[in-house]
């Protein structure tokens, strides 16, 4: 339980409560409790996402100002618990040697539940399915944003079997 006698930078482990990137944060609910604890964006961002899937695991670490708690450094994100692993790339194989390569977001629509992006050096799109993000522990993605994936082929082209921050690679 977090609390306002509590040293600042105290690690908390919880999930994602809600995340929203339009407004530019969300809140967290820690596993022993307590008040919730705003994630702000630049936050994420400082850790290479620039979005994180409702549910999903998070370990943060967090300080006391006169608004409440909040996160200051994200330290690790895991995807929701029940999601079907990614082992099958949303469907399709992935041999466990297909590498990550970088690419940026070209344009996604969560409403939609789909996007695309390209390889860098590439002009050839790449399908993004939202169930991949999810999967990653993502929720959404930026026009123009970087990022690591692993594509391979699908059955009308190229699609993205994980996606990462960019500098998971």
């Amino acid at each position: 339980m977090v609390d306002e006698k509590q040293d600042v930078g105290l690690v908390v482990d919880g999930r994602v409560k809600w995340f929203d990137i339009a407004k530019g944060f969300g809140f967290i609910v820690a596993d022993e409790g307590g008040p919730d604890i705003l994630l702000h964006a630049n936050v994420l961002r400082n850790f290479g996402q620039g979005s994180v899937a409702d549910d999903a695991r998070i370990s943060v670490r967090v300080q006391m100002t006169p608004r409440g708690v909040q996160a200051s450094e994200v330290l690790k994100i895991s995807p929701p618990e029940g999601l079907p692993e990614q082992e099958d790339g949303f469907g399709l194989d992935v041999a466990p040697d297909v590498p990550f390569v970088p690419g940026r977001v070209k344009w996604f629509d969560k409403t939609k539940g789909f996007g695309f992006a390209n390889i860098f050096g590439h002009s050839e799109d790449v399908f993004v399915h939202v169930e991949v993000l999810r999967r990653c522990g993502l929720a959404d993605l930026m026009p123009g944003e970087a990022v690591a994936m692993k594509v391979v082929d699908g059955p009308r082209g190229k699609m993205a079997a994980e996606v990462r921050a960019w500098d998971y690679i």
